[in-house]
C-alpha cells in the first residue's frame, strides 16, 4: 500500500497521537475493546494530524493485527515506531506506513528510557534507515536533545528526528528549565542542518505549551497522558484540549495573541 499523505493543513505544527496505550487496556482483559482503530479515527475527528503505533518485540500492547488494521483502515498517516531489527523491518516493508521512527527498545523497560545512541550505533542504523528510505518510508530516529547525536544523524541521512521530552517533563524548576533549553538547542541545531524535527514522550496538559512554543519543532508526538486523561474527560476531549494548547503556545510564540 503507498503511503497516505498527511490530510490536514490548518496547524503549523502537527500532533501525532500514539495509541499503544489503548491496546494495553484491551490486553489487560483480552478480547476486541478498546479497539486501536476506532481510538485513531476518534483521534483524527478531534484535531490530530496522525497516529503513530509502536509494535514492540514482545507485544505488549500494539499487535501485528491492529498494525495490518491500521494500514488499511484509517485516513490519517500512520507513523510506526519500530526497533532496528530484522523482523520489525520486514514488517515496515510489507506495510509501508507513511512513517517510521526508529526507537531504542529494552524487552525490560516500562517505556522508552532515553533515544538512541546514533554515534555508537550508526553501523547497525545505516542499512535500516537506507531500506526504508528506499522503500517510500519517512525514516526518524528518536534521539535525546544531545548536539552530537543530532549531527550524527544527519550524517546518517534521515530526514526526520525526533528528541526525547521525557527528561524535561520528568524535571522540576532549574533542571526541567535547563532540559528545555537543550531542547530548543537541539531543534534550532536540527533546522540548521535541514532535518524535520519532532518531539515526544511524557508531554502533557502542563509541559506541552513550552515545547510547542520552539518554532523549529514541526511535531509533537502524545500518547500516554491523553489515553489516561481520557478515562476523565474523554478521548476527544483529552485530544481536543491539548490541540488548543498546542495552537495557543504557537500562536503566542508567534506573537499572534491566542487564536480565536
Amino acid at each position: 500500500m503507498a503511503a497516505k499523505v498527511k490530510s490536514r493543513q490548518d496547524h503549523s505544527l502537527r500532533l501525532g497521537v500514539n495509541i499503544d496505550h489503548v491496546a494495553t487496556i484491551r490486553n489487560a482483559r483480552g478480547g476486541e475493546h478498546p479497539d486501536p482503530v476506532r481510538a485513531a479515527r476518534i483521534a483524527a475527528a478531534a484535531g490530530a494530524d496522525g497516529i503513530t503505533a509502536h509494535l514492540r518485540e514482545d507485544r505488549r500492547h500494539i499487535s501485528d493485527r491492529d498494525i495490518r488494521a491500521l494500514s488499511r483502515d484509517i485516513e490519517l498517516p500512520l507513523n510506526l515506531e519500530m526497533a532496528a531489527t530484522e523482523e520489525m523491518l520486514e514488517i515496515a516493508l510489507a506495510h509501508r506506513p507513511h512513517a517510521a521512527c526508529i526507537v531504542p527498545e529494552k524487552r525490560r523497560e516500562l517505556t522508552t528510557e532515553g533515544g538512541l545512541d546514533v554515534i555508537r550505533g550508526r553501523k547497525k542504523l545505516a542499512p535500516f534507515v537506507a531500506k526504508l528510505g528506499a522503500a517510500g518510508i519517512r525514516v526518524s530516529l528518536f534521539i535525546d536533545p544531545d548536539l552530537e547525536q543530532i549531527d550524527a544523524a544527519a550524517d546518517l541521512g534521515v530526514p526526520v528526528i525526533e528528541l526525547h521530552t521525557g527528561k524535561y517533563c520528568d524535571s522540576e524548576g532549574v533542571a526541567r528549565a535547563a532540559e528545555l533549553e537543550r531542547i530548543r538547542r537541539g531543534a534550532t541545531l536540527a533546522a540548521k542542518l535541514g532535518l524535520e524535527c519532532h518531539a515526544g514522550h511524557g508531554l502533557a496538559f502542563d509541559t506541552v505549551g513550552a515545547v510547542a512554543a520552539i518554532p523549529e519543532i514541526i511535531e509533537l508526538n502524545i500518547g500516554h497522558f491523553l489515553v489516561g486523561e481520557a478515562i476523565f474527560i474523554g478521548f476527544d476531549a483529552a485530544i481536543r484540549r491539548m490541540r488548543e494548547a498546542m495552537d495557543e503556545a504557537r500562536a503566542i510564540q508567534a506573537g499572534m495573541g491566542k487564536p480565536s
